[in-house]
């Protein structure tokens, strides 16, 4: 029997850094991305950070000749920000929202409008399924003191639960964003031990790019060189992964990455380099069944380490609801005191007192604004105890049917 062809496929990914009003050079920057995408005819493109429809609509006008089929994915206040574009039919299109995503008062940080999210995208290439699947984490802003890693754990957790169960009637399972953690770490561990995604940066034939393959450098104008001064050649946290389910092998044959400003102009596409492969996609001989992506033993031990940094969130949680709790019991025991001694002076108006109307309503809209303020926390952090308890108890679920598996499966 006559081998089958092979497929190539060739898929872009950006962080695009595309926030209307705050990003530099924001609509230059588009138009230029939309340029390139147009002349390098990519089969696939994901994007991230493209929080204006406005943009959206002007790169779907734009990719019209080369990728005609896309999908924008909503959520949240001002939106996810992903958006995939195709040269292939899109079949059908899901959208999972993070159940944490940081803190609604970090207002500098921001992440908690955004709507984090895992978008899928369904395509049939020369009668291969492919799962497409597209994401952005939560940032990390201090490698130092990061407290925003139990909610990317669970991020990371969510994203291989999400896959896992979404991909088992696809051929092929592809993902691409800006994961924000660098290779090393215990979500990106997590998220490849547990669906057997491959890097395409560590498996690919070919190189060329930055070094290490990194996508956020101290060299980019945009980037804020504070943030990277640990990191003289800058981090790797956008990848493209992949994986082949039933009959089929995928490879990376090469994998490439852009290298600060576009040529002929005094910026880059973003402050995050593209990442851009060549995936080789070929049918094999015999089904292969499914599996997991670490030894046995490894596994367990990442989704220990994963679950000891829940169980780190949810003490911290907890003690958040506490105190947001006690506040908002001392606001309304403060705000009955006010009623008390309100009854008490108009008591008093008979013996011709005078009724100190503005500091008992000044006082009053101090009280309330903190009750309704630590009832707001605590509902917050009661949501977010809820999910870090759900997360730790699905890990050790896990954990102990990996631990009681025989050795001899896999």
């Amino acid at each position: 029997m006559e081998k089958d062809p092979a497929l190539r496929l060739r898929v872009f990914d950006l962080n695009c850094w595309a926030i209307r009003y705050l990003s530099k050079r924001r609509q230059e920057r588009i138009r230029l991305i939309g340029d390139r995408l147009c002349r390098e005819g990519f089969d696939l493109v994901l994007l991230q950070e493209i929080w204006s429809e406005r943009d959206y609509s002007d790169l779907k006008a734009k990719l019209g000749g080369c990728c005609p089929f896309s999908h924008y994915f909503r959520s949240g206040v001002i939106g996810s920000g992903l958006c995939v574009f195709s040269k292939f039919p899109i079949l059908d299109t899901l959208l999972y929202q993070y159940s944490l995503n940081g803190y609604p008062y970090m207002l500098q940080h921001g992440d908690w409008f955004c709507g984090k999210s895992v978008g899928l995208v369904v395509v049939r290439i020369a009668e291969i399924t492919f799962n497409i699947y597209v994401t952005h984490l939560h940032a990390e802003y201090s490698r130092e003191k990061d407290t925003y890693l139990p909610h990317r754990v669970v991020q990371a957790w969510e994203l291989a639960q999400f896959i896992r169960h979404t991909a088992r009637a696809a051929d092929v399972v592809l993902l691409g964003g800006d994961l924000n953690m660098h290779p090393g770490d215990v979500g990106i561990r997590l998220l490849r031990g547990w669906t057997g995604l491959q890097d395409a940066y560590t498996e690919a034939k070919h190189f060329e790019g930055c070094e290490d393959g990194c996508t956020l450098t101290p060299n980019n104008c945009f980037t804020v060189k504070s943030e990277l001064q640990p990191f003289p050649s800058g981090i790797r946290i956008d990848y493209i992964l992949y994986k082949a389910i039933s009959s089929f092998t995928v490879k990376c044959e090469e994998l490439r990455t852009t290298t600060g400003t576009v040529p002929g102009m005094d910026i880059p596409y973003s402050d995050h380099e593209a990442v851009m492969a060549r995936l080789c996609i070929q049918r094999r001989g015999q089904t292969a069944g499914v599996t997991i992506g670490t030894a046995m033993p490894a596994l367990v031990e990442v989704l220990s380490e994963a679950r000891t940094e829940v169980c780190m969130g949810l003490l911290t949680a907890r003690r958040q609801r506490y105190s947001s709790g006690r506040m908002a019991v001392l606001a309304m025991l403060l705000l009955l005191l006010q009623v008390v001694g309100v009854l008490g002076v108009l008591g008093g108006l008979a013996a011709g007192k005078p009724f100190p109307a503005l500091s008992f309503s000044l006082l009053a809209f101090l009280a309330l604004a903190i009750l309704l303020l630590a009832a707001g926390l605590h509902l917050f952090h009661s949501i977010e105890v809820k999910m870090l308890q759900g997360t730790k108890e699905q890990m050790e679920m896990v954990i102990r049917g990996l631990q009681e598996q025989p050795l001899h499966r896999h």
